[in-house]
């Protein structure tokens, strides 16, 4: 009977931790719907992105000075986070789009799972699961069709180049996210890392781009989405809100339920969402490849979360896991 209890415990912590995963692919997917409007209204992408981070900064930062404990006991933690996980991402993805077509850029940063796997492979040193690895070629694969990197395919050594720097730094991301999982009370508050990664990344990122040297009147005006005026100011409040803020926590959280390598694997959704959204939203209709591509990285998506084995299972490592995973994830709901 505490077997049956234990696993139990143990499928209600993985079925949070995957709607979790699928909550914050659903948000970060619907930044660029959002983010689309006030780039043709005259906003900067990069200024996009530092009113994106710098405003969930500010949301965060009674979190920050509740949690200011973490300054002094993982400084490394929060800067590698805010370095990697927030500004590294954004800063590359957006760098390489500047060179190569968006399809391609977003399809080689969307390698990260797979580059997850090989550091938990080789840099771990631990063993995944053949399911685990099939669901990241097909998510990958999948990828490829979303994005129809055969429509726009040009080769820039430079741009590639900052594509891959944007997949390493999301490797980063969900890798920072996981660490201290599995130390059980002494892992550290994901909210309070979120905070501090949010304010290093805000911190970084207005070097990057400049805001003093923003267009501040776009946000005071109406951007169209489709036909449809919509205020500026509600776009972006739904981009620091909803694509960053609450994208951040629940994709973080989900990375303590699940692993870095199965979360990662089911944040390749936040291509299709993105998509899907466009076509709706902004009438960017789909062709054929695209949703049958949009199926194969569910279908990897799928595989991927579902190869875990059970705790003190003496299966290949799929997805983290084990007695102190799930003590420690009784901290992440604050």
């Amino acid at each position: 009977m505490p077997v049956r209890t234990s696993e139990s415990s143990q499928g209600s912590g993985r079925g949070m931790g995957l709607g979790l995963a699928l909550v914050s692919a659903l948000a970060f997917g619907g930044s660029g719907v959002a983010a689309k409007p006030l780039i043709e209204a005259g906003l900067d992408p990069l200024h996009v992105v530092w009113l994106r981070v710098a405003g969930a900064a500010l949301v965060m930062l009674p979190l920050a000075v509740r949690h200011r404990a973490l300054v002094r006991q993982r400084p490394a933690l929060l800067a590698g986070f805010g370095l990697l996980g927030v500004a590294g991402v954004q800063a590359f993805y957006f760098a390489s789009i500047s060179r190569i077509p968006v399809g391609v850029a977003l399809l080689v940063e969307y390698l990260a799972p797979a580059l997850v796997l090989g550091w938990v492979r080789f840099v771990q040193r631990r063993p995944v699961t053949r399911a685990a690895a099939l669901g990241v070629v097909l998510a990958v694969g999948g990828l490829a069709c979303v994005v129809e990197v055969w429509a726009g395919l040009g080769f820039d050594a430079l741009g590639l180049l900052l594509a891959l720097g944007a997949a390493c730094c999301q490797v980063g991301y969900f890798v920072l996210s996981d660490q201290g999982s599995d130390s059980a009370d002494e892992a550290p508050d994901p909210l309070g890392v979120i905070a501090y990664g949010l304010l290093v990344g805000a911190a970084v990122l207005t070097v990057v781009a400049r805001p003093w040297s923003m267009d501040w009147g776009v946000l005071t005006r109406s951007a169209d989405m489709n036909g449809t005026p919509v205020a500026a100011a509600l776009l972006l409040s739904w981009i620091v809100l909803v694509a960053t803020v609450v994208a951040y926590v629940t994709g973080v959280v989900s990375v303590r339920r699940l692993s870095p390598q199965v979360a990662g694997v089911v944040a390749c959704l936040e291509a299709v969402i993105a998509t899907v959204l466009a076509w709706v939203l902004l009438g960017e209709h789909l062709s054929a490849p695209q949703i049958i591509g949009g199926a194969v990285v569910l279908l990897g998506a799928f595989i991927a979360q579902s190869s875990a084995p059970g705790k003190g299972s003496g299966e290949p490592v799929a997805a983290g896991g084990g007695a102190e995973r799930e003590l420690s994830a009784r901290g992440t709901a604050t």
